[in-house]
């Protein structure tokens, strides 16, 4: 089974049940779904920013991994993290840690990325994007 790599934004829409999840249904159907370290970290800073209680926490973790193959940051992950921190400030682009950490793990697995964020994603050479907004 092919595979995707999440953004943590469409991680989001499905949790919250939010109206744009729905527009991603005919693009992830049939594919096997995964999320990389850093949406993971970013979830778990949303839950302890909200207060989430020891339930809800135990309930998030389940859904993911019920839902989501985990994928891990390995020595190819973080080189490819500092390459496109480079690429991406040599074209004058600013691309977050965090956004460059899930480039790099769509890069290292060679999946296509799933985003609503499509202009954070954009100057990064190599990255294939599937989105829903429009360029």
């Amino acid at each position: 089974m092919k595979m995707l790599l999440l953004d943590t934004n469409i991680i989001s829409y499905y949790q919250r049940n939010d109206s744009r999840a729905k527009k991603y249904d005919r693009h992830i159907a049939g594919y096997e779904l995964a999320i990389s370290s850093m949406t993971v970290a970013e979830l778990y800073q949303w839950a302890a920013v909200h207060k989430w209680g020891v339930r809800r926490i135990n309930e998030l973790e389940h859904k993911l991994e019920k839902n989501y193959t985990h994928l891990s940051i390995d020595w190819e992950t973080c080189r490819l993290w500092r390459i496109i921190r480079a690429e991406c400030r040599a074209i004058g682009h600013t691309i977050s840690p965090q956004d460059a950490w899930i480039a790099a793990t769509a890069r290292r697995y060679d999946l296509p990325l799933v985003t609503h964020n499509l202009a954070d994603f954009t100057p990064v050479r190599g990255l294939r994007v599937i989105t829903e907004v429009k360029s």
